[in-house]
């Protein structure tokens, strides 16, 4: 088994956020059900210089720094997003682009020359993805001497009003993959489950020119402007049938568009991250007994193995309300599954329901119903507050990342762990990442005897406590991309300056290191 696995990790997040009282109070939302009952404190929220790129950008200078990094050395940079800024070339570019600009004086002008990058896309898991990748490339190197980085970057955003925008959070990461790694080592037994599912997606969507013309002129008239009778259809009647923007204007009147914000389904998207969960684990589990990492008849149950349990959070309390599956999954032999079905009653199977897409739902709300009563047991309430209370915390302060999601977790932990004096080093924690769409990985880690070293240098929530808040004005504004000026002045940081303008082309993005 090659000794692989994650050396450091760096995060950025924005230094301004949306406190979480202040959001239900200007959206008249119930603010206990959102802090007691999915764990929300606040939102990360982009500044008018900040996007994916810079996120990750400024994630990366700060591990090369931290790590003394040639940056002649490092052999790829891979990034795992689903917030990129151009449909052809690659985010990871303009993260080079930068890096360069950061580095060219000490190592040479195109010190990055020789690095490979590339974006990886599979909603919430993409960095997974390249994390994985990256850990075989680094494994198959000779001499132990290849460096990887895996990026990770997104700005979760929904749209205003929308069942999904207390969810909303920013950040970027840099994970350095490298042999004999001091944080922790990651077994390759991998547990997949994939699903080809529409519970939440991006779509490229068409808008008829008519309700496009049809809104400015509404627009005009809330602004005083007189509406004029028969003034849409004349608007449509003379605008072109082709142009050189045909990517605008086409024979059909229609607008393409791509937006930044999801389709979604909430509740599916809920029972698809726990059955692909669940499914991902029994793969784990069939691969580790293979291996002969796990053997049933003598070993504890995989669960209890784990220290730590760190998976992807779109909201900070995901993770205790899903895992109860697995918890089930991992118990049902046990005397004490016994307990808890003579307290919550017998678990629904599909088998008990009628074989129509009618029964399936009803199958699907009776199972959700078991999973709700499963976490309300005290048997799952320890396991759940001493594997996965302290993936929560920073998740809180943040909101959903996206791809960081789960490393933001695994950050959070091992930082309170370190600050507790919980001693962690040997000891095994369990990681599952999931995107939309759907797909999940169950891995493991082992944490290594340099992890203290590591985790000390984080400081994650000494900067989550030093960032500025926003009023409900200036988060909207920055949501609609109308906040031209940033809220807090760039420092010693990556920014984005200007898309095209004179001399540059339509869409092309500059940016520079602000000392």
């Amino acid at each position: 088994m090659a000794d692989v696995g994650i050396d450091d990790i760096a995060i950025y997040f924005p230094k301004t956020y949306f406190d979480m009282k202040d959001f239900a109070e200007f959206r008249g939302a119930d603010f206990g059900k959102l802090n007691k009952g999915l764990g929300l404190a606040a939102m990360a929220i982009p500044d008018a210089h900040e996007d994916t790129a810079t996120m990750g950008a400024n994630a990366c200078a700060r591990l090369i720094d931290r790590n003394e990094i040639d940056p002649r050395k490092i052999g790829r940079i891979y990034l795992g997003t689903e917030s990129a800024l151009d449909g052809a070339k690659p985010t990871a570019t303009y993260i080079m682009d930068m890096l360069e600009q950061r580095y060219c004086d000490d190592y040479g002008e195109n010190c990055f020359r020789n690095c490979d990058v590339v974006d990886m896309t599979f909603a919430c898991i993409g960095a997974v993805d390249a994390m994985h990748n990256t850990l075989d490339w680094v494994a198959r190197g000779e001499k132990e001497d290849r460096i990887g980085i895996v990026v990770f970057a997104d700005n979760a955003k929904y749209d205003l009003g929308s069942s999904g925008e207390y969810t909303q959070g920013a950040g970027g990461g840099a994970i350095l993959i490298r042999h004999k790694p001091r944080l922790i080592q990651i077994p390759d037994i991998w547990g997949v489950s994939t699903m080809p599912v529409h519970d939440f997606f991006k779509p490229r969507r068409e808008v008829e020119m008519k309700t496009v013309v049809t809104n400015v002129l509404d627009l005009a008239e809330e602004a005083g402007e007189p509406k004029k009778e028969g003034l849409v259809e004349k608007i449509l009647a003379i605008l072109p049938r082709s142009s050189k923007k045909d990517d605008i204007m086409f024979e059909s009147h229609t607008l393409k568009i791509h937006k930044d914000t999801p389709v979604f389904d909430g509740q599916f998207s809920n029972r698809c991250y726990s059955e692909s969960v669940k499914n991902a684990f029994i793969d784990f589990r069939s691969k580790a007994i293979k291996c002969g990492r796990y053997n049933p008849e003598s070993d504890d149950i995989l669960t209890e193995q784990w220290s730590r349990i760190i998976v992807h959070l779109p909201y900070a309390f995901q993770g205790k309300r899903m895992f109860p599956d697995v918890f089930r999954h991992d118990r049902r032999h046990l005397p004490m599954w016994e307990k808890i079905v003579q307290e919550i009653g017998p678990e629904p199977f599909p088998e008990d329901f009628d074989d129509s897409p009618q029964g399936m739902e009803e199958f699907e709300k009776a199972n959700d119903s078991y999973r709700r009563l499963i976490s309300k047991t005290e048997e799952f309430r320890l396991f759940s507050e001493s594997r996965i209370e302290k993936t929560q915390r920073a998740s809180s302060l943040v909101g959903n990342q996206y791809t960081g999601s789960i490393f933001l977790a695994l950050m959070s932990t091992m930082e309170s762990d370190f600050t507790e004096g919980v001693e962690m080093e040997g000891k095994h924690v369990g990681l599952c990442g999931y995107g939309s769409g759907a797909k999940a990985k169950i891995f493991e880690g082992i944490i290594q005897p340099g992890w203290k070293d590591v985790a000390k240098e984080f400081y994650l929530f000494e900067r989550l406590n030093n960032r500025t808040p926003l009023d409900k004005d200036t988060y909207e504004k920055l949501h609609r991309g109308s906040q031209k000026k940033s809220v807090v002045k760039p420092s010693s940081e990556f920014a984005l300056v200007a898309i095209g303008g004179e001399g540059a082309l339509e869409g092309q993005r500059k940016y520079s290191w602000i000392p």
